[in-house]
């Protein structure tokens, strides 16, 4: 993290011809020109470089005022647009769509850029972008937000989720409870929608009305979003003495017998409700989950998490953070997605990857010095 990815992002990731963050790199670590930013990058990045200030690395307050001044002064399309989806390299909006999970990560950079800095802005920031979703999104006459507008497709728990994370972020932040009632909100659509309680799995696909989606959509779950959740879960333990604990062990239960790769010893992409394989290929982010999940189970149980770390991050650095015979990547990068035999599929290093390797390893060494005394 301080010694070879934060140094590496810190000079390659800003574009620092139009603003902003860089949405790919080429495996020789330039700029992969595409032709397009998504606002969740920039929002990513915001959160690194916030988090890594907390943790002691220095010299990234310039790179968390650019970001912030991208969403504020490129991405917000004002109080009737909100945030577009996506823009130009040179800034322009190409995707106008309100979409809640670009909404959600805006509310967690803001969070995030105002714990590290304590300025006022960013903290008004935070509460405009609620502001914006409670406007905008929320359903009328029904539970939870609408996943863009105008809703099309099928509902989604995806964005609930992250927005749940950027409203923790937001109250452990600033202490306003408002992002608690919204965090409360949320849990309870996870226990009365999104879980099902029999099989232990997390639907992902629902009709307007929140009924499951039909036929083998309906049955697809993403193991990683089961451990995601269960981290998230617990930090809704800690901030809001929310009881959700049989539901945390239910998810890492889940994902723990039916979600490894047993010849690659990844986490699958995606699997049936019944633990079937859908998707036997596996990109970085549900590992770094898996990391997340361990340590959850290790607050919340004592069980200890070193069996899993010690795997996935076996996994992570022999594979994913390293070059293959087929790829090579500069340090401080990454390899994204590898199939179900353990081929690599990537074709350029995603910027956003970054935030789940950061936060997953922030965690790793939160929980260290409380590992080594017991041990």
């Amino acid at each position: 993290m301080f010694h070879s990815a934060l140094p590496f992002w810190a000079d390659h990731g800003p574009d620092k011809k139009y603003g902003g963050f860089i949405e790919e790199l080429d495996f020789s670590g330039n700029d992969a020109e595409l032709p397009h930013k998504r606002t969740r990058v920039t929002c990513r990045q915001v959160y690194v470089f916030s988090h890594a200030k907390l943790l002691g690395f220095e010299g990234v307050d310039a790179l968390i005022e650019r970001g912030g001044d991208y969403l504020a002064n490129r991405a917000w399309l004002g109080s009737d647009g909100g945030f577009a989806r996506r823009l130009t390299r040179q800034g322009e909006v190409l995707d106008p769509t309100p979409d809640l999970y670009d909404h959600a990560f805006a509310l967690f950079a803001f969070a995030w850029a105002y714990r590290a800095t304590s300025e006022a802005e960013y903290r008004v920031w935070a509460h405009r972008v609620l502001d914006w979703i409670e406007a905008h999104l929320r359903e009328g006459n029904g539970e939870g937000f609408w996943h863009e507008l105008p809703p099309k497709g099928w509902r989604l728990q995806n964005p609930h989720m992250h927005l749940l994370e950027a409203c923790l972020a937001a109250f452990e932040a600033t202490g306003d409870t408002r992002f608690e009632e919204v965090a409360r909100e949320i849990v309870q659509l996870f226990q009365n929608r999104f879980f099902n309680r029999k099989t232990g799995a997390l639907t992902e696909y629902f009709n307007d009305n929140w009924v499951i989606a039909d036929a083998e959509r309906g049955r697809v779950t993403e193991p990683g979003h089961q451990l995601e959740w269960a981290w998230i879960l617990k930090n809704c333990s800690r901030l809001l003495d929310v009881n959700a604990d049989d539901e945390i062990r239910a998810l890492v239960r889940f994902s723990e017998t039916y979600g490894l790769n047993a010849a690659t010893g990844a986490v699958m992409n995606s699997v049936r409700d019944d633990g079937v394989p859908i998707d036997r290929g596996s990109r970085i982010w549900p590992n770094t989950e898996r990391l997340k999940a361990a340590i959850a189970l290790y607050e919340l149980d004592g069980a200890d998490p070193r069996p899993v770390i010690t795997a996935t991050c076996r996994v992570l650095f022999n594979h994913y953070l390293t070059s293959s015979p087929e790829i090579e990547i500069p340090g401080g990068t990454w390899i994204d997605a590898f199939d179900g035999d353990g081929r690599p599929q990537a074709e350029r290093i995603p910027a956003s990857t970054f935030y789940h390797l950061f936060l997953a390893f922030a965690e790793i060494l939160r929980v260290e010095d409380g590992l080594v005394r017991a041990t």
